[in-house]
């Protein structure tokens, strides 16, 4: 069982390491799904002798590029490690095998691994070879940035964020269906940032068509201060996850004439959905089924109204992100959301506000269901 030290069993120098290992591991975001972010930093006698952090699925890890970095004054060192160090074969050989021949004294991880094929097995075999290990350092930081692979390892789902854009009287368009643009370049080149950092992109066909949006990375429209961290070159295009029952897409869209894969849940499509009782789409049951064989663990949505209700009613949100424009459009406009069905105000659902900021002359909030109100879904359903 592995063993999660308190606080104050850690020393100031191992919160500033850690804090380090953590923001290489940031270097990632980009880069590395369905892979975790990871970083990793050696230290001897006080002094960072080695670094790095996972790149891309498929390439060395974390552990290996700080190791190279350090050589043979690895031996005695403290290793920080964002993620326990893995104890299986995979594309890379593992880790936990690579700090043992390294001969350090210690590891210090932020976390236990999720993987069943890790699963605290990676810590175990660097305390059979004698290594000393603490688990638990800025655990909550270390969940914070892999909350897909997470939640995926842990449930087989991808962990969901829901983007939608809407006039801060609640519209999400006119009357007669135009939207374009409700939030401003600044709001705009933020959602580039989100597709960027996903595992795959979620709408419909009906948004497809109604916008002949593309639903694709751009890295010209990425934020300035992504474009530093992301060449242009190492731009990852995540795959386009399409609902399209009633097969209404066409060849000439843009989302067929951009570089990236797609991937269109339909009956003649490439994925066949899963339906539930009334002929519709089972929305749980399909991305489960998406994600486990296109290796997709977070999934941004855009899409309209109706796709947003169904998410919320099924309780498969994880996040929202939700962009208020400066703007009124009047109760004649197209509300945020579909129906709820909701009869009661005990019914309403209550959401947990993280974070608001300014961007650009938008306002973005990031919220989550409450805990409570999740299990009120679920009953209800």
């Amino acid at each position: 069982m592995t063993q999660y030290l308190p606080s104050s069993e850690f020393t100031s120098q191992d919160f500033n390491m850690m804090s380090r290992a953590l923001k290489l591991a940031k270097r990632g975001i980009y880069t590395t799904a369905p892979n975790p972010n990871v970083g990793c930093v050696i230290v001897r006698n006080g002094e960072i002798i080695g670094e790095g952090y996972h790149h891309r699925a498929g390439e060395l890890h974390a552990e290996v590029h700080a190791l190279r970095m350090a050589g043979r004054n690895a031996e005695g060192a403290t290793a920080y490690v964002t993620l326990e160090p893995c104890s299986h074969y995979g594309r890379t050989p593992p880790c936990a095998e690579g700090l043992i021949s390294a001969n350090v004294a210690k590891v210090i991880c932020a976390m236990q691994d999720p993987n069943p094929k890790v699963a605290g097995r990676g810590i175990q075999m660097l305390r059979d070879a004698g290594i000393e290990v603490q688990v638990g350092l800025l655990e909550s930081d270390a969940i914070a940035l892999n909350q897909g692979f997470i939640k995926f390892m842990k449930t087989g789902m991808p962990f969901i964020q829901l983007k939608m854009a809407a006039s801060l009287d609640g519209q999400s368009a006119l009357s007669n269906g135009q939207s374009q643009w409700i939030t401003s370049p600044k709001a705009r080149q933020d959602v580039q940032r989100y597709r960027a950092q996903s595992g795959g992109i979620l709408s419909t066909s009906k948004t497809v068509i109604d916008d002949n949006a593309s639903l694709n990375v751009r890295w010209d429209d990425l934020p300035k201060s992504v474009q530093t961290l992301y060449p242009k070159d190492d731009v990852r295009q995540p795959p386009r996850v399409i609902l399209d029952r009633q097969s209404q897409l066409s060849d000439d869209l843009k989302l067929f004439n951009t570089n990236g894969e797609r991937i269109v849940v339909s009956p003649d499509g490439d994925f066949s959905p899963q339906l539930d009782e009334a002929g519709r789409i089972d929305l749980a049951a399909t991305l489960k089924a998406v994600a486990s064989k296109y290796h997709i663990n977070h999934l941004w949505v855009e899409a309209g109204a109706t796709l947003a209700s169904s998410l919320i009613r099924a309780n498969l949100v994880d996040e929202l992100i939700v962009y208020l424009a400066p703007k009124l459009m009047g109760s004649d406009g197209r509300g945020l959301i579909g129906a709820l069905g909701l009869t009661e105000m005990a019914q309403v659902i209550d959401l947990n506000i993280t974070d608001v900021r300014m961007v650009g002359v938008d306002i973005r909030l990031t919220a989550t269901i409450t805990t409570a109100k999740k299990e009120a879904i679920c009953l209800q359903e």
